[in-house]
């Protein structure tokens, strides 16, 4: 994905008046952008969509508390996937203190709506290895490719999320980019290695 600016990106966050009124357009118009970062970093449906509702339960109430001019001067979309990483890690944190009682959950069934049902198998396959692939990087390759390659934020958004220079958020997104390739250039049976 592309650098350019687009709706949202890069845009401070025009909330005028009253927060009720327009919080339902300002969660349609960020919706998808979260909701694909989180499923792609969880990896889960079911925990996509309850990190995706509670980083808005919660942006809702940061905002009532903020004053109009943070308001505004709030860059919406890295300040909501902030917000849904941050609430990833905590999953991932609450996660390894309980000990696990269910069995794995399987690989997603992500489906792209193709012409044929042999190329929807194929480009179902190919998205399963590559959630399976990105599941593996480690947290500070996979959090920035996820955010630059998928969801689509500049480097200077992903920089802003993840609290670092933009030369580090370039590094981090080529170096998981490189063990992708990596790992997606292996046979199944050598990546227990």
């Amino acid at each position: 994905m592309g650098d350019d600016a687009g709706p949202g990106r890069g845009q401070p966050m025009c909330l005028s008046g009253d927060l009720d009124a327009g919080y339902a357009d300002f969660v349609r118009a960020h919706a998808d952008a979260v909701y694909c970062a989180a499923l792609r970093l969880s990896g889960s449906r079911a925990d996509a969509d309850d990190i995706a509702q509670e980083t808005f339960v919660r942006a809702y109430r940061a905002l009532q508390g903020y004053g109009s001019d943070r308001v505004r001067a709030l860059e919406a979309r890295p300040w909501l996937l902030t917000i849904t990483l941050n609430l990833w890690r905590n999953r991932l944190r609450s996660a390894a203190r309980r000990p696990r009682t269910t069995a794995p959950g399987r690989p997603l069934d992500v489906a792209d709506p193709g012409p044929g049902p042999e190329e929807r198998a194929a480009t179902a396959e190919a998205s399963r290895t590559l959630v399976r692939l990105l599941g593996t990087l480690p947290e500070r390759h996979r959090v920035p490719v996820v955010l630059h390659h998928v969801v689509g934020l500049t480097y200077p958004e992903v920089a802003s999320v993840l609290g670092c220079p933009v030369g580090t958020a370039k590094a981090n997104v080529a170096r998981g980019l490189e063990r992708l390739r990596e790992l997606g250039a292996r046979r199944p049976d050598e990546e227990e290695r």
